[in-house]
């Protein structure tokens, strides 16, 4: 089935979202969380390859409608910071709901992958909803708010080792406050990367190596975790 936009109950309304079906039918559903810059053409293209892989995936549009151009960083973080914090885990919470009884997807559990703001955002998801048994952080950090006890997932961490917004040091101390509240999880860091490695569309931190490595890594952890 073509990848494409749905809209599914959220917050007592709908909530856009960029939906990729495999072509075999469904697989094991991943929420995919956004960065900063909004449900961009990236965002969607991580959706459409993990559905060639197996997984039926969700792209929920946080921002409603609303992309920042990748030359625009200063609009990007004016955007991330009025989120509406308690809106955006209600539409996260609600892509997981879509994919387990919409029957889109198969299985009662499902994944999270995010970047950047993402990153911290599916963390946070993790912690909102049991159903997420597999959450994977690409070089963002929660909110001191998000209550870690409460994840039931296992977290699989990628991060540079060149990152203002989340640094070796904050990575190292989300591992810290993950390994207290009980939660099992694995954290790569990558040498001679800058935040946002992953994204192919921003050709200054693009690192093709690195993506690979990654990518290998989050398809093995979610075959591993949610099955094929």
């Amino acid at each position: 089935m073509p990848a494409r936009m749905i809209e599914f109950a959220s917050n007592g309304t709908t909530t856009p979202g960029h939906l990729s079906v495999p072509a075999p039918g469904p697989g094991p559903g991943v929420v995919v969380i956004q960065e900063w810059w909004g449900l961009v053409d990236h965002i969607k293209s991580v959706a459409d390859r993990l559905a060639a892989e197996g997984f039926t995936a969700l792209a929920p549009d946080l921002y409603q409608g609303r992309a920042v151009g990748l030359d625009e960083p200063d609009e990007a973080g004016k955007a991330a910071m009025a989120l509406d914090t308690e809106r955006s885990g209600r539409d996260m919470a609600g892509a997981v709901d879509h994919l387990t009884a919409s029957g889109e997807a198969r299985g009662a559990v499902v994944g999270v992958i995010g970047f950047c703001m993402g990153g911290g955002l599916a963390v946070r998801l993790a912690s909102l909803r049991e159903s997420v048994a597999a959450c994977v952080d690409y070089y963002g950090v929660p909110d001191a708010a998000t209550d870690l006890s409460r994840i039931r997932a296992r977290i699989l961490g990628h991060f540079a080792d060149h990152d203002d917004y989340a640094s070796p040091a904050a990575a190292q101390a989300l591992g810290e406050r993950l390994r207290a509240a009980g939660v099992a999880h694995e954290f790569h860091t990558y040498p001679d990367t800058q935040h946002a490695f992953f994204n192919d569309d921003r050709p200054g931190v693009y690192s093709p190596a690195a993506a690979r490595l990654s990518w290998e890594r989050t398809l093995a952890f979610l075959r591993e975790v949610l099955g094929r």
